[in-house]
């Protein structure tokens, strides 16, 4: 069982955007569309991904497009993700059942602000995966097929789960069964489809 960390065990990464335009006076969609639209700003998230840059480097890239202090940018836009404790706690469960698993995540960086403290994350799964430890990020095959290796299972053994629609191509083509992320109830009766658990 394989899950994208934000978006997935975490609130939307849009509600995230939202609340930090807001609270440092720009329009509604201004750090969403910097960080997700922006050619600029989408180059400088996927460096980030790869490891190229280092977070710090983003913080000032962003901070640039936007025209505000980039001083723990990261840290201050995901000041109010939280988890998403409908799925996080079905994955608990699923692992309870003796089903591996494993986190995929495209890499938000880890200095100054690591998103991923709270979560204890490598205590809590199999294996974990973070796409700016291994160059490579998603949507790439490769990085797939390394958590896979990493899990010792064949794709056709494995569930993916990931809220951005893109991910999910290069699963399906390694024999993965595949869950959209739009909404944590939906997910969690997706997953009780596929794999039995219990409460």
């Amino acid at each position: 069982m394989i899950f994208d960390f934000g978006g997935v065990l975490t609130t939307p990464m849009d509600d995230t955007a939202l609340c930090f335009a807001r609270e440092i006076g720009l329009p509604d969609d201004a750090y969403r569309q910097a960080v997700a639209v922006d050619p600029v700003g989408r180059q400088l998230y996927a460096r980030l991904e790869r490891g190229d840059i280092s977070q710090e480097e983003w913080n000032t890239g962003i901070a640039a497009l936007l025209d505000i202090d980039g001083t723990n940018l990261m840290g201050r836009a995901l000041a109010t993700l939280r988890p998403e404790q409908a799925v996080v706690t079905a994955a608990a469960q699923i692992r309870a059942a003796g089903v591996r698993t494993a986190i995929l995540s495209n890499s938000m960086g880890m200095t100054p602000h690591n998103p991923y403290a709270a979560w204890n994350l490598e205590a809590t799964h199999d294996v974990v995966v973070f796409s700016e430890q291994h160059r490579m990020r998603k949507p790439d095959p490769e990085i797939y097929e390394l958590t896979l290796e990493l899990l010792g299972l064949p794709g056709s053994a494995c569930i993916f789960v990931d809220d951005n629609p893109d991910n999910l191509v290069p699963a399906r083509k390694l024999g993965m069964a595949t869950i959209h992320a739009t909404d944590p109830a939906l997910t969690v009766t997706r997953l009780r489809q596929l794999i039995p658990f219990q409460p």
